[in-house]
């Protein structure tokens, strides 16, 4: 006999069974085409990634090449700052240059004490007549050329030139106690160079220039005229009598006023002129200065001092 409970109880566990394996293939199909989802999202994501990368490197690229072309940029701004600088220390003096590049402007300045060395060619308009202009531009262009290398060792200040005079100072813009010494060392220097351009040229039969130089030493004011091209000039008395002294010098010589000459005697073998008629200033005390005294000389012309001079002006 069959038991119906029994048979009825094996079908409701055989539909629950169907039912949860039914469920049970909804589950696994849900999660296939989540799985699915889940890849193609991955893979979505994995080109999403390769594209940034690839932004990523084309912007750094970019990034480089535009440092690059600013380093270059950078580099040509300080070699033309540098071109700039060096021109303006080539019109006025490095400090006074700092002044004007710092507030546009340079105060005019009172010195105490300058020697003003002036000098000319004798004879340069009459010489020239018979010069091509590119020649007498090299022949001063080299002249002046040497003086200024003189200058520079002696640390004195160039000023300007006017044709073929020339102008400088020492003890400006910084002050310096040796300055006639420092000065006067430069004009025998320059001399003892146009002497010895003198001989070459006798030498060779060409004409040669002969040079005047004159100094003066006083109080006087520097400053820097001009607004587009400055200039750096000193202005006084001390000028003009500086000037008086070259004008009323003789070729070959250095000629320089009484205060001068007393700064510089301990060291210098001086011989007195007298009374010189100057142009506008009367009758001038003048001397000539013709070389370093033999106790202050490292050579037998008396034109380069030796330790006992360079210790006193680096003292």
């Amino acid at each position: 006999m069959i038991d119906v409970n029994a048979d009825r109880i094996r079908r409701k566990d055989l539909i629950k069974l169907v039912k949860e394996v039914s469920r049970l293939e909804r589950k696994l199909a849900r999660e296939q085409n989540n799985r699915t989802r889940t890849e193609a999202t991955k893979d979505k994501l994995q080109v999403l990634m390769k594209q940034i990368h690839l932004e990523i490197e084309e912007s750094h690229a970019e990034i480089q090449k535009k440092n690059h072309e600013l380093e270059i940029l950078y580099a040509d701004l300080e070699k033309e700052k540098k071109k700039s600088d060096d021109l303006l220390l080539n019109i006025l003096p490095e400090e006074v240059a700092d002044e004007l590049k710092r507030s546009g402007v340079v105060a005019p300045q009172h010195f105490d004490s300058v020697s003003v060395l002036f000098t000319d060619f004798k004879g340069f308009t009459q010489a020239s007549e018979h010069l091509a202009p590119s020649q007498i531009v090299a022949e001063l262009d080299a002249c002046f050329t040497a003086f200024d290398e003189i200058i520079e060792r002696h640390g004195l200040e160039k000023l300007k030139t006017i044709g073929d005079s020339y102008m400088c100072a020492g003890g400006i813009p910084n002050e310096a106690p040796t300055h006639p010494i420092d000065t006067m060392l430069a004009a025998l220097e320059i001399r003892d160079y146009m002497n010895r351009l003198k001989i070459q040229r006798i030498e060779e039969g060409l004409p040669y220039w002969e040079l005047r130089i004159g100094i003066h030493v006083g109080p006087l004011v520097a400053g820097v005229i001009g607004r587009r091209k400055f200039a750096y000039d000193i202005w006084g008395d001390t000028v003009n009598t500086a000037s008086r002294m070259e004008s009323s010098g003789l070729p070959g010589m250095v000629n320089v006023s009484a205060a001068l000459e007393q700064a510089v005697s301990p060291y210098f073998q001086t011989s007195l002129r007298g009374k010189i008629p100057a142009k506008n200033k009367g009758e001038i005390e003048m001397h000539f200065v013709h070389r370093l005294k033999p106790e202050y000389s490292s050579d037998p012309a008396g034109i380069h001092p030796n330790r006992k001079v360079v210790c006193y002006r680096l003292s």
